[in-house]
């Protein structure tokens, strides 16, 4: 179990991290296991700060995000407010992964005390490699306040972006007559 807690000297290092991390969520099919009307995945996903998904029904609310192909996951970067959602917000989320609803396994779980801002959770076997998944889960287990419904304002998945320098320089030595005609534009 990991305690997180989000902070203002975090801004720097998730600057940092974003130069090495692209949004795949786009990617995936995201469902909810509840949620009241005008407040579902659309809000969870719409960019915004002031919207928010809002869960209804009892503990533990579910998130489910399904890839279409396996995917590479870095981390999980969820925005909550306690100071605007009080007893609205989560804090224990657990994290897990598997190809489908049926072998799905906890990978992180993880405490938030009074959160304000973006949590990011690192996601990592335990080897230390980073998760290939089909289908992600983010379960709140509980709420601030003991709190029975829950709020997330937004969610990013976050894949890790690959350099791949490709060069002709390699294939630009040819050798036949016939081949050198073309090794240059005139």
């Amino acid at each position: 179990m990991t305690d997180i807690e989000s902070s203002p000297e975090n801004l720097d290092s998730i600057e940092e991290r974003l130069k090495n991390v692209r949004e795949v969520g786009n990617q995936a099919t995201w469902s909810l296991s509840s949620c009241k009307p005008g407040y579902g995945v659309h809000q969870l996903r719409d960019g915004s700060l002031d919207t928010y998904w809002q869960s209804d029904g009892h503990l533990p609310h579910l998130v489910n995000i399904q890839f279409k192909r396996k995917t590479t996951i870095h981390d999980v970067a969820i925005y909550t407010d306690y100071k605007l959602d009080e007893s609205y917000t989560p804090t224990k989320i657990s994290v897990r992964v598997g190809t489908n609803f049926n072998d799905l396994q906890e990978i992180e779980v993880v405490d938030i005390q009074e959160p304000s801002g973006w949590i990011v959770i690192p996601l990592k076997d335990i080897n230390d490699k980073l998760i290939r998944t089909f289908m992600l889960q983010i379960a709140v287990l509980q709420n601030h306040q003991q709190g029975r419904d829950t709020h997330m304002r937004q969610i990013n998945i976050n894949s890790p972006v690959q350099d791949k320098h490709i060069s002709t320089a390699e294939f630009a030595h040819f050798q036949d007559k016939e081949f050198r005609m073309f090794q240059s534009i005139r």
